[in-house]
């Protein structure tokens, strides 16, 4: 099957300026994220992202993005926001995931030094609807523009694989090429400051998958392809 028939989704997170948001919808992005997690430099309240949900184009879903919030703090959240997705990069299990009736993915961190093969994150999080693999873990927090070993990435999961941890311009080609992951997801990458977006960098790193998207090579439509399809990296 050509690997021309896919298209990675996009997602450019840590969002906290309306000008951003509408640019990520007129790039085509097909997801922007708000995060809610105490410390991180990108938090912001409920209150903000309501005013920034609404600079939103239409069919761009706005995920909600959590790291051991108290379940008070998510459903204000999405009283307030109305997020397509929640995003939880903490220790939260698969029953407090799925308690708030919105879609969740689950984050894992690469960091540590065991993550577990995929059927023990399904069994785990068998609510989720997709895996993001991130960098985070073991001292490291989500957004330090650190990357992992894509070759890490746990074989056979059935459920979207979702790209993150370090991913920019300059590696973004050769990670959609090599894992074929079902969406990337960028926020320091595309950076000029913690929460303040470059649009240059935007545009830039919307290019750089979309030519992988449109990259083919033998061993990608001979083999590759046909087994991160069967892993459930694509579909």
């Amino acid at each position: 099957m050509s690997r021309t028939l896919f298209r990675t989704r996009i997602k450019f997170c840590g969002m906290t300026r309306a000008g951003d948001v509408r640019l990520a919808s007129e790039l085509g992005a097909d997801a922007v994220g708000f995060i809610f997690a105490e410390g991180s430099p990108r938090c912001i309240h409920a209150r903000e992202a309501r005013l920034l949900r609404n600079a939103l184009a239409p069919l761009v879903d706005a995920v909600a993005v959590f790291r051991d919030n108290a379940a008070d703090d998510v459903r204000e959240v999405v009283k307030q926001v109305r997020p397509s997705l929640l995003q939880f990069h903490g220790d939260e299990d698969d029953a407090f995931c799925r308690g708030f009736g919105v879609p969740y993915v689950k984050a894992i961190g690469m960091g540590n030094a065991l993550v577990g093969d995929a059927v023990a994150l399904q069994v785990r999080y068998p609510g989720a609807a997709a895996f993001l693999f991130d960098s985070h873990g073991d001292g490291i927090d989500g957004g330090s523009g650190q990357a992992f070993d894509w070759s890490r990435l746990p074989p056979g999961l059935v459920k979207p694989v979702i790209l993150a941890g370090g991913l920019g311009i300059g590696n973004v080609f050769d990670a959609v090429v090599r894992t074929l992951p079902w969406g990337v997801d960028v926020s320091s990458g595309v950076e000029a400051s913690p929460g303040h977006k470059d649009g240059d960098r935007m545009r830039e790193f919307v290019e750089e998958v979309r030519r992988a998207d449109c990259h083919v090579e033998p061993d990608i439509e001979a083999g590759t392809a046909g087994a991160a399809t069967a892993n459930g990296i694509k579909k």
